[in-house]
């Protein structure tokens, strides 16, 4: 048996309401306007948002920015699939994630919560992945969640 990945955690205020922030986590073409970090794009493949649904979500590279030159599924993507496990409106979406790679240091599964808090001016928005694989660094891990999350903050601005 594999010792558990680490867990990453990133915050950020969001001049949204909660209600605004769930919307964008569970539709798809706000999900892959947001998502994406920066030098990325993405797509949704397949999306069922309610709990127990499945998605598939493909984020591709922009010219030479995957780190190390290359992705976690080809040279130039990452897909990442699973389930969403919970969904509390407008306060918290947990959700499973899984790369399909043939590389071992980014096999297993993810647990990702989206936690939504009330706040002045705005709402707390807090990401928090378990069992981080081995082959993503702490510090692109960190990157890419700031990225995201402020790609969430200018959708909703």
């Amino acid at each position: 048996m594999t010792a558990p990945g680490r867990t990453d955690a990133a915050s950020r205020l969001i001049t949204a309401s909660p209600a605004a922030i769930y919307r964008a986590l569970l539709d798809p073409e706000a999900l892959t306007a947001w998502l994406p970090p920066a030098g990325m794009s993405g797509r949704a493949l397949r999306f069922e948002p309610w709990e127990g649904g499945c998605y598939r979500i493909a984020l591709f590279y922009e010219k030479a920015a995957a780190p190390g030159g290359s992705g976690k599924s080809s040279a130039s993507s990452d897909i990442g699939t699973g389930r969403f496990l919970a969904l509390e409106p407008d306060r918290r979406v947990v959700q499973s994630a899984t790369f399909e790679s043939e590389d071992p240091v980014f096999a297993g599964e993810m647990i990702v919560t989206w936690s939504l808090e009330p706040a002045p001016g705005g709402t707390l928005v807090t990401v928090t992945a378990e069992n981080v694989p081995a082959g993503i660094s702490a510090e692109d891990h960190a990157a890419g969640l700031a990225s995201s999350l402020g790609n969430l903050a200018g959708l909703l601005a």
